[in-house]
């Protein structure tokens, strides 16, 4: 009789990746869960016991989040700073998916119908800039949006205007800087769901008199529904919590939830508030796909 467990070797293989996962995700969460609990009080050390040997008794510091939704001054709820850095945070972080996904669809799909001796080339343009320090590449922007950068200067050469622009330090350089730095994260797995389409199905869809966008529509876009939410998550769930680029390029008012985090953690030195405030924003990002991939499983 078979055996119902899988060999070793397969057991290995199956089981290297929940290690990682427990190593890298679950063991962290635990760590900043437990922090958010503790009472610092005036001391520095973030990792203060949070059950009392002696007594047996449990002391969680439910503060820590209840200040998140709750506003200090006047006790209203979810009229905090918190508040309005998660909803512009996840506001961002959509413009930003969306906008990978108009740039990077095109080019995705022209790169899936390019000739098989050319696409390593179009791939490695793609991926070139992980060859650059990310931070080099966002000071960068910063040099062709400045007041007197490389853009500006090129509008005042050609006569398009009189005198320099203000782009940096907006809202618009931010969704500038985070598409540029997020698209490779929209095209690569755009490319490998075009990529194996069957595109005699378009042919078809030709010689039933579909016009080229009806086709498109109808049969391309639905084909590449799995990359398009691949990448779409890709890029949204680095997005809401980035913290580099609203802080170079974007200005004082769009404080997103990644530099609130800092501030609590680095400036005010509240390690347990600034644990309960990544643990809110992982729920708020793990909790809804987890819906959606069970309401998936239950369609299949």
């Amino acid at each position: 009789m078979a055996s119902s467990f899988p060999m070793p070797g397969k057991r290995f293989v199956i089981g290297v990746p929940y290690v990682w996962l427990f190593v890298f995700f679950l063991l962290p969460f635990l760590i900043l869960l437990y922090i958010s609990f503790v009472d610092q009080g005036e001391s520095i050390n973030p990792f203060k016991p949070i059950w009392d040997p002696q007594t047996g008794i449990l002391s969680l510091k439910y503060e820590n989040y209840w200040s998140i939704f709750r506003n200090g001054e006047d006790g209203a709820l979810f009229k905090t700073i918190y508040i309005e850095a998660y909803v512009r945070s996840i506001w961002y972080a959509l413009l930003t998916a969306l906008l990978c996904l108009v740039i990077g669809y095109p080019f995705a799909y022209f790169i899936a119908r390019s000739p098989a001796t050319v696409r390593p080339a179009l791939l490695m343009m793609v991926m070139l800039p992980f060859w650059t320090s990310f931070l080099l590449r966002v000071y960068a922007w910063k040099g062709i949006l400045a007041d007197q950068g490389v853009l500006n200067k090129l509008l005042m050469w050609v006569g398009i205007t009189d005198e320099p622009i203000l782009m940096l330090y907006t809202n618009v350089s931010m969704l500038v800087g985070m598409t540029y730095v997020y698209l490779p994260f929209m095209i690569l797995p755009l490319y490998a769901n075009l990529v194996k389409m069957d595109f005699r199905l378009l042919e078809a869809a030709y010689d039933l008199g579909a016009s080229p966008f009806k086709a498109f529509w109808l049969v391309t876009v639905p084909l590449s529904k799995a990359g398009i939410i691949a990448g779409f998550m890709l890029v949204f769930i680095p997005a809401v919590g980035e913290f580099v680029i609203p802080s170079l390029l974007g200005g004082p008012e769009n404080i997103m939830i990644g530099r609130v985090v800092w501030d609590e953690m680095f400036t005010s030195n509240n390690w347990p508030r600034a644990s309960a405030l990544a643990v809110v924003m992982i729920l708020l990002i793990v909790v809804p796909l987890a819906f959606y991939y069970n309401a998936t499983a239950e369609k299949k």
